[in-house]
């Protein structure tokens, strides 16, 4: 049996011996961790801080110092901005709301500019019109004739004119209305051809409140009011324009 060679193992104890050693010198080198920041050391610094010369302050300090200075401006900032963009919000609010109103304004007068010959044509059209219907509205000098002529229908269907009263005119916006009180007897037919009549005048006549009763002798009463109308002249419209403005100022 072969012994092991003893120059061999003395060798590689002492490069085990020396591994340990170099190891533990390494760790015996390295120094202690030490906290990024010193609390306490900042603390003391700032305890020690001499206001009339800023100057001579340590470094951390001024730092912190700057910082807090940086957030308070920044805070500061913020808080009269919001009160500033506050009534800014309101006055944006209101502005869109002006170009809202804007905007539908412009739309309605545009739409009007593209129709403006359409409406020019149906204002054309509603001036005849009206031009014609009052053509139908006797003057104030006609009405005398107006009356005889309602008269004279009722006479020449053979009816009885038991009452024809003409009552006051009524003012409205551009025309009076004058009442007649009527009360006719006699046939049924009669009574009929003459409302035919009244619808025929080339003026405008209303029977209103038609009330027919029966009489003994198989004749009938028609009793009703018969409304024609008049056109105001300029004179009475300014007449009433002016009365009118009166009543406003004396209700202020």
């Amino acid at each position: 049996m072969k012994l092991p060679d003893l120059a061999s193992l003395f060798k590689r104890k002492s490069a085990i011996e020396r591994m340990a050693d170099k190891h533990n010198v390494k760790a015996e080198a390295a120094p202690p961790k030490t906290a990024l920041i010193d609390f306490q050391q900042l603390a003391l610094d700032f305890k020690t801080l001499d206001p009339k010369d800023p100057g001579l302050w340590p470094l951390a300090p001024r730092i912190v110092i700057l910082l807090s200075l940086f957030v308070a401006f920044i805070a500061a900032a913020w808080g009269f901005g919001a009160i500033g963009w506050s009534v800014q919000l309101e006055e944006l609010e209101a502005k869109k709301v002006e170009e809202a109103k804007h905007k539908e304004d412009w739309l309605s007068k545009k739409r009007q500019a593209v129709n403006v010959d359409e409406y020019r044509r149906q204002l054309a059209e509603i001036d005849r019109s009206f031009g014609a219907l009052l053509k139908q509205l006797p003057n104030k000098a006609e009405m005398g004739d107006m009356l005889v002529d309602i008269n004279k229908a009722a006479q020449a269907r053979g009816l009885s004119v038991e009452l024809f009263k003409p009552g006051g005119e009524a003012p409205r916006e551009f025309y009076a209305e004058v009442p007649i009180t009527l009360n006719l007897i006699g046939s049924y037919h009669d009574i009929g051809a003459f409302t035919g009549d009244i619808a025929k005048l080339p003026r405008i006549v209303t029977l209103n409140d038609i009330n027919l009763t029966a009489n003994p002798n198989t004749t009938l009463t028609l009793r009703t009011t018969a409304k024609t109308f008049r056109y105001l002249d300029e004179a009475e419209l300014a007449k009433q324009k002016k009365a009118q403005q009166a009543a406003k100022g004396g209700k202020k």
